[in-house]
């Protein structure tokens, strides 16, 4: 149960899928351009995202990178050849991405009264187009590309925690992401932790986890 009394000295969120609108459907379908059976599709996109997941495991490359090779190492799983340039095609598409719609309102709200972080899984030229579709002022924009590794890794969160000069018990964080955040943020000691319940992943016990379907609910937890 979430301490009511708490109060941040930082409001850290994921970015991508729980604030930006994450929809790569329409171009991972032009992508395919009729490659892949219909009664397929529910599969592919569920390996798709468990390679995404595994290419951000290792060393630090450019999200590029991470998206061109996740495409291609599930096509060949579906037994389809690669293509060329797709990782652009998908860097594009997210870029243009906008906020979801419950999105700017209440997040401006904690923006005002709260100091707002953002640690992304991606470069700063794509969070330089989507933190201003947000609506908030954000006292940090932490990336990927500035800390040499992608959540999950540990790396990650420290090098938040060492940007800010911080300890884990100073946030309350908030993403639709367990794998890449609630999981290894708790393991780290982080423990003011809210699941955004987008439908993204399941919600398993053990993790001290605060879940709401929108930032208006955790607005109402901080008296705002």
């Amino acid at each position: 149960m979430a301490d009511t009394n708490f109060r941040p000295k930082y409001i850290s969120f994921d970015i991508y899928g729980t604030l930006i609108n994450w929809d790569t459907d329409s171009t991972t379908r032009r992508l395919l351009d009729g490659r892949l059976p219909e009664e397929q599709w529910p599969a592919f996109k569920k390996v798709f995202r468990g390679y995404r997941f595994d290419e951000v495991l290792g060393d630090y490359k450019p999200y590029e990178q991470i998206l061109q090779g996740s495409f291609d190492r599930v096509c060949k799983y579906f037994g389809i050849g690669p293509t060329p340039g797709a990782g652009a095609v998908f860097a594009d598409a997210i870029r243009s991405f906008g906020a979801h719609d419950d999105v700017p309102a209440p997040l401006k709200l904690m923006g005002d009264n709260y100091k707002l972080v953002a640690l992304s899984n991606a470069d700063d030229s794509f969070l330089e187009i989507s933190i201003p579709k947000l609506g908030a002022n954000f006292h940090a924009v932490l990336t990927a590309e500035q800390a040499q590794a992608y959540k999950p890794r540990y790396q990650a969160f420290e090098y938040m925690l060492d940007t800010l000069n911080a300890k884990p018990e100073d946030f309350l964080h908030i993403s639709s992401h367990t794998r890449y955040d609630v999981h290894p943020m708790h393991d780290m000691g982080f423990r003011n932790l809210w699941l955004l319940d987008r439908g993204y992943d399941p919600i398993g016990p053990g993790y001290d986890l605060n879940v709401a379907k929108s930032l208006d609910e955790i607005n109402e937890h901080l008296g705002l």
